[in-house]
C-alpha cells in the first residue's frame, strides 16, 4: 500500500507557468444529468471548474442549462439531443467525464456507445455513476482511450462480479486484470483505494468519514478527478487521480471540524483555497 503524503501533493499541485493560458489546463467534456438528475452534472462541473480546469463543456438535458449557467457561468453547455455538436465536442475534448446523473436506459447506453466509438487513444475517459451501471449491464467493448473508473462498492460489484462482502485487495487485483492495461480504478468506500491495473500496490486514503455520506459527493469527486487529469502533465495520470481523490476527502475532513455533515458544494467552494494551501505554498 502506498501513502498519499504531502510530498506527493506538492509534486502534483505546482505553480502555474507565467506564460500559460486556459488551453494548457485541459479541455473537459462532461456528459450526464438526464432527468431527474440534473444536479449531479452541475456539481461535477462546479468541482471541475474550481479545481482549475481550463475549459469545461457540459452536455446535458436542455432543461438543465439555465440552472447550470446561473450557478456556473464559466462552463459552456449544450443539449445532448444535438448529436452533431456532441460528436464535435467528443473529438475536441482531452478528458471526457461520462455518467454523473446519467440514467441507465437505452438513451444512456447509446451515449456510452457513441463516446466509446469516437474517442482516440490519446484521450482520457472517466466513467462515473450511471455510465458504470450501463457498462456493467451492456458489456460494450472498452474504448482505446485511457480509462478511469470511479465506482462505489455496489457499482464495483456490478462491474467485477465480486459481492460487496468479498471485495478485498486480492479479489480486486484479480478482477482488474480483465480490464484494459493501465485502467485506473478509484474504489470508493470507507477506505477508498486507488488502483492501476498491472500494478500490485495501490494508494489508500487515510482521511474522510461519514460526514461525507450525502448525495452528490461522488459527482464532486468525479469533477475534481477530471480537472486534475487535464492538468499537471509533469506527473503520471495515476498520481493526478490519487491526489485529486485525497484532496476531496482532506477538504471534507477539514470542514467536518465545524460541520456535522459536509455538502458536496461546500467542498467545491474551497477547492482553490486548499490547492493553494496544500500545493505551491508548501514548496
Amino acid at each position: 500500500m502506498k501513502q498519499i503524503n504531502p510530498n506527493l501533493v506538492k509534486k502534483v499541485i505546482v505553480k502555474r507557468p507565467v506564460c500559460s493560458h486556459k488551453g494548457d489546463y485541459g479541455r473537459l467534456l462532461l456528459l450526464g444529468g438526464t432527468y431527474p438528475y440534473g444536479g449531479a452534472i452541475i456539481m461535477a462541473a462546479m468541482a471541475a471548474v474550481r479545481s482549475g480546469a481550463g475549459l469545461v463543456t457540459v452536455g446535458t438535458d436542455r432543461e438543465n442549462i439555465s440552472a447550470l449557467h446561473s450557478l456556473l457561468p464559466e462552463a459552456m453547455a449544450f443539449s445532448l439531443q444535438d448529436k452533431v455538436l456532441l460528436a464535435e465536442q467528443i473529438e475536441k475534448a482531452k478528458v471526457i467525464l461520462l455518467g454523473p446523473g446519467l440514467v441507465d436506459n437505452e438513451g444512456g447506453a447509446r451515449l456510452l456507445q457513441q463516446v466509446f466509438e469516437r474517442v482516440q487513444h490519446n484521450q482520457i475517459v472517466i466513467l462515473d455513476g450511471g455510465a458504470l451501471s450501463i457498462l456493467a449491464r451492456t458489456k460494450i467493448p472498452f474504448p482505446p482511450s485511457q480509462l478511469i473508473l470511479t465506482p462505489h462498492q455496489k457499482e464495483w460489484e456490478g462491474l467485477s462480479g465480486i459481492a460487496m462482502d468479498h471485495q478485498n485487495m486480492e479479489t480486486t487485483a484479480e478482477a482488474l486484470s480483465a480490464f484494459p492495461q493501465n485502467t485506473i480504478l478509484v474504489q470508493k468506500g470507507p477506505r477508498t483505494r486507488i488502483w492501476q491495473a498491472g500494478q500490485e500496490e495501490y494508494y489508500q486514503l487515510e482521511v474522510g468519514g461519514p460526514y461525507q455520506a450525502t448525495g452528490g459527493m461522488g459527482d464532486t469527486l468525479a469533477g475534481m478527478i477530471a480537472a486534475f487529469a487535464g492538468q499537471f502533465p509533469q506527473v503520471s495520470l495515476y498520481e493526478r487521480v490519487a491526489v485529486a481523490t485525497h484532496l476531496h476527502s482532506a477538504i471534507a475532513a477539514d470542514l467536518a471540524q465545524e460541520n456535522y455533515v459536509v455538502l458536496p458544494t461546500m467542498i467545491s467552494q474551497v477547492i482553490p483555497t486548499f490547492m493553494k494551501k496544500l500545493g505551491q505554498d508548501s514548496n
